[in-house]
């Protein structure tokens, strides 16, 4: 396997990306790139503090299994992270958090009859807040685990899913399997899980008798653009919700595949909340109850995710197993 480490900036990006470790691709702004300029050249996203959200009705049999300890004072208080788009970033008044995960939070919190209190929260102060009752709910791109599951409930509503991306004139139009990535040059993270199913993949190639791959990692995402679009590289491979955003924006990649997080295990991406004190039910409730009516759907095509939507949300579903 031919290793090619390029240093272009300083050392942030490998650093955060490695505190992810190899169990689940969660923290949404890890791996993310910056927000495209309002002036690029593909889809516009509606990144203003007004956002104009979908109506939504209160479900009454997903509210009555509101906790009377969350409902008592009419809100539903949700941490977001607003450091990745299309997941939460600030908009453009730069205090106003925006996104699919806070689309997610209002909808959800109406149709439980709330109101939706959403605070910017760093990722890595999440667990402590719910665990001390700061937030009575987490929508912030959290990755359902086993050992996780020990401390949260969880309602999922979103599949964890990587991408591969290609600049947009590739002649490479698939990639779902480890032979379509044989002899390829390929951006990954380091000490993400995403390098993780990579490395696996290149072994079982290299096992087959096919061409290895070379690993490229980079220190920020302009470096990393610049070598894909000047052809120095044939793929990426990360998170597929930021690089999704970012292709649909900028027009200058496209997707050729997608992979479960947890390869070969699905991934959930789920509502996080404190164990035992009853609010997941209610939450995979009044998901359950924004998918039938449609909102749900309508919230994922705005933000460009329809890839990553679920049919049914889940209360407690497998975590990936514990490393």
């Amino acid at each position: 396997m031919a290793f090619s480490r390029l240093k272009t900036g300083t050392a942030l990006a490998l650093a955060v990306t490695t505190t992810l470790g190899l169990a689940a691709c969660s923290d949404p702004g890890a791996s993310a790139a910056p927000a495209p300029s309002s002036a690029s050249a593909g889809k516009t996203f509606n990144l203003a503090p007004e956002q104009n959200r979908f109506p939504v009705q209160v479900s009454p049999e997903a509210a009555a299994l509101v906790p009377e300890s969350v409902k008592a004072d009419g809100k539903l208080t949700v941490a977001v992270s607003p450091f990745a788009a299309p997941l939460a970033v600030y908009a453009t008044d730069n205090k106003t958090p925006v996104g699919n995960e806070v689309d997610i939070a209002v909808a959800l919190a109406e149709s439980l009859g709330l109101k939706a209190d959403v605070v910017p929260t760093a990722w890595a102060d999440w667990p402590l807040g719910v665990e001390s009752g700061k937030y009575e709910a987490v929508i912030s791109n959290v990755t359902v685990t086993e050992e996780r599951k020990t401390k949260f409930d969880f309602a999922s509503y979103r599949e964890d899913k990587l991408g591969f991306y290609a600049k947009s004139d590739s002649p490479i139009t698939k990639v779902d399997s480890a032979p379509d990535v044989a002899g390829k040059r390929i951006i990954v993270g380091s000490g993400t899980n995403q390098e993780a199913i990579l490395l696996r993949w290149d072994a079982e190639n290299k096992k087959n008798g096919l061409k290895p791959v070379e690993f490229q990692y980079y220190d920020d995402d302009s470096a990393s653009t610049l070598a894909l679009q000047s052809g120095r590289a044939d793929l990426t491979f990360g998170p597929n919700a930021t690089a999704s955003y970012k292709s649909q924006t900028d027009g200058k990649t496209k997707n050729v595949g997608l992979v479960d997080g947890g390869w070969p295990l699905k991934a959930s991406i789920a509502v996080t909340t404190k164990k035992g004190n009853g609010f997941a039910a209610a939450a995979q409730a009044g998901l359950n109850a924004l998918i039938k009516d449609g909102t749900y759907g309508k919230i994922l095509d705005r933000w460009g995710l329809t890839a990553e939507g679920i049919q049914k949300s889940e209360l407690n579903p497998p975590g990936l197993p514990k490393s």
